[in-house]
Parts: C-alpha cells; sequence; structure tokens
C-alpha cells in the first residue's frame, strides 16, 4: 500500500508541472510528466483508502479527454484538406466556395465534440475527487473538482478557461493538503426523524415494585 505523502508529493509536483504547461517549447512535455505523476498519486490515493473507484473515475476522465482530442484532430485533419480541395474550385465573384464553407462547419463540428468529452471528462474527474476530499477529510478537493466542472461547461464562451487555471491552482494545494495519516471513518450519525427510542431495560436490572 502506497503511503499518502508519497500522493501528497507526486500530486502536488504533477500539479505545478501541469500549471507550467503554457511556458512555451518545454511547456507541453512538462504538462505531459504532471498529467502521469497526477494518476500515480490518485492511484496511491485510491490504493491507500482502498476505495478502486476514485482511481477508476480519473481513468475514465482521461480517456474521454483523449478520445476527444483524437476524434477533434481527425475533423482538423480533413477539415484542412477540404480547405486545400477549394483551391481548385472557381467560384462566382463575391461568394464563398461550398468545399470553405464546409471546412469551417467540419471545425465548428470538432470544437463542439471536443466541448462534449471535455464536459463528460470533468465529471467524472469531479467523483473522483469528491471521493478524495470526504475520505481524507480535505474540502479543497471538493472544491477543485467542482471548478473544473464549472470551468469546462463555460470553455464554449471562453470564460471557462480562467476557471479552469484557478481550478488548478486549487488544485496544488489540495494535494498539497494531504495529511500523512488517514483519518479515522466517522460513525454514522441519524440527522433525521424522531430520535430512537431508550432500549429497554433488562428484567434482572428493573427497578422493584
Amino acid at each position: 500500500m502506497a503511503p499518502l505523502s508519497q500522493a501528497k508529493t507526486l500530486g502536488g509536483v504533477g500539479s505545478i508541472l501541469v500549471l507550467l504547461g503554457a511556458i512555451p517549447n518545454v511547456g507541453f512535455v512538462l504538462a505531459i510528466v504532471g498529467f502521469i505523476l497526477i494518476l500515480v498519486a490518485v492511484k496511491n490515493v485510491s490504493e491507500s483508502i482502498n476505495e478502486p473507484g476514485i482511481f477508476n473515475d480519473m481513468i475514465i476522465a482521461v480517456l474521454l479527454t483523449i478520445v476527444g482530442l483524437v476524434v477533434f484532430g481527425v475533423i482538423v485533419v480533413v477539415a484542412f484538406f477540404s480547405f486545400l480541395s477549394s483551391g481548385s474550385q472557381l467560384g462566382t465573384p463575391g461568394t464563398i466556395p461550398p468545399s470553405i464553407l464546409g471546412a469551417i462547419g467540419l471545425l465548428i463540428v470538432g470544437l463542439v465534440v471536443v466541448w462534449v468529452f471535455y464536459l463528460v471528462s470533468a465529471i467524472f474527474l469531479r467523483r473522483s475527487y469528491e471521493r478524495i476530499g470526504v475520505r481524507l477529510n480535505v474540502n479543497m478537493f471538493q472544491t477543485t473538482g467542482l471548478l473544473y466542472l464549472i470551468g469546462a461547461a463555460l470553455t464554449i464562451v471562453l470564460v471557462g478557461f480562467l476557471i479552469l487555471l484557478i481550478a488548478e491552482i486549487l488544485q496544488i494545494v489540495a494535494f498539497f493538503s494531504i495529511p500523512e495519516q488517514l483519518p479515522p471513518s466517522m460513525p454514522p450519525q441519524q440527522t433525521w426523524g424522531p430520535p430512537a427510542p431508550p432500549a429497554p431495560m433488562p428484567p434482572s436490572q428493573a427497578p422493584a415494585q
């Protein structure tokens, strides 16, 4: 069983590397390494608290993101060749060749496909972070997961990218807030309904008449 301290370090460093992904030239490599470290950290947490569903949700989130990007890449290639083919087509002055309109339409479809995949991916990421936050008593994970979901939903209007940036910063704080030891689980408490009646006293302890 991997210790939580290892997950704390790997997740925190990985989150920092993901945040550095905007650096030109080397940023893409740093982001990939950061994602891998975060995956390992989540796996360690999942094993430490014996909840494989946490890691499974994170894997699903990553796979959905990858599939969305691959589909978008294919659509972009098709749109590019469609745009090139428009050079051999002569249209009337003042009109746009149908192939160019088709290429623009394909790009719009590609962006919508990526958005849908990323939004569903954020739902699974939030589920993973919600369970980590509850089990480790680190509320920052729940906040991070919520901001990732809101940011993914709003990327279509661009403001979501700012929210995603905030989520990445809070992700660093969340991982570095992981405790060294697993917190004791809290017993279930009754939160609604009338109070339970007291248990009856054994006959031997009943008061004498």
